[in-house]
């Protein structure tokens, strides 16, 4: 469930005031991406995550997490089970396209650039959400994060510890409804 103010996940609008928002999540994995943004470079891949998640045996469970989003980013940190290493920071210039899953409306996929020198330099990360209403909430939270961004850019010009190349500054939420990225997934657009 997500903690802030209110806990109406019906109410999915989130502005920037009312990040940090932090919402109780399970990880489902991450998968290599062949793309910066777009439903059609995390669907498959959210596929595989959510088939691999269907067939783990009966003693192994996905990890919860608490998934906060800010104005700097995302952080995770596992609460259960208690891993190793169970904290993770995803600054806001590291992802570029966030998503409620179209076929399965419970999931929040989004897209991590990583470094440049990598093979694979973008990864799709997956959360199933208690309910459709949160994965939405959850993709508005992201999308008043990358307002916040956006704005900053504008205003400073480029920020000097700036992660996104010149060749990948575009960044994406994606706040249609699982019904209305069905219908588009073909004519994908920029906005």
């Amino acid at each position: 469930m997500a903690s802030n103010k209110t806990d109406d996940c019906n109410d999915a609008q989130v502005a920037i005031n009312d990040l940090p928002i932090t919402f109780k999540v399970k990880y489902i994995g991450s998968e290599v991406a062949r793309g910066l943004w777009g439903i059609k470079y995390t669907r498959r891949p959210v596929d595989i995550m959510v088939g691999a998640a269907k067939n783990l045996p009966p003693n192994k469970t996905l990890p919860i997490c608490e998934l906060k989003v800010s104005v700097e980013g995302v952080s995770l940190e596992i609460i259960s089970p208690k891993p190793s290493i169970n904290h993770w920071n995803y600054p806001i210039d590291t992802i570029s396209y966030g998503v409620q899953d179209l076929v399965y409306t419970r999931v929040f996929a989004m897209i991590l650039v990583k470094d440049d020198h990598c093979s694979h330099p973008f990864e799709v990360h997956a959360f199933v959400c208690d309910s459709r209403a949160m994965a939405r909430k959850l993709t508005y939270a992201l999308a008043a994060a990358f307002q916040d961004y956006s704005r900053r850019v504008r205003e400073n010009g480029e920020i000097q510890n700036d992660k996104i190349t010149p060749t990948r500054q575009k960044f994406a939420i994606d706040l249609r409804s699982p019904e209305e990225l069905a219908a588009g997934v073909d004519d994908e657009t920029e906005a």
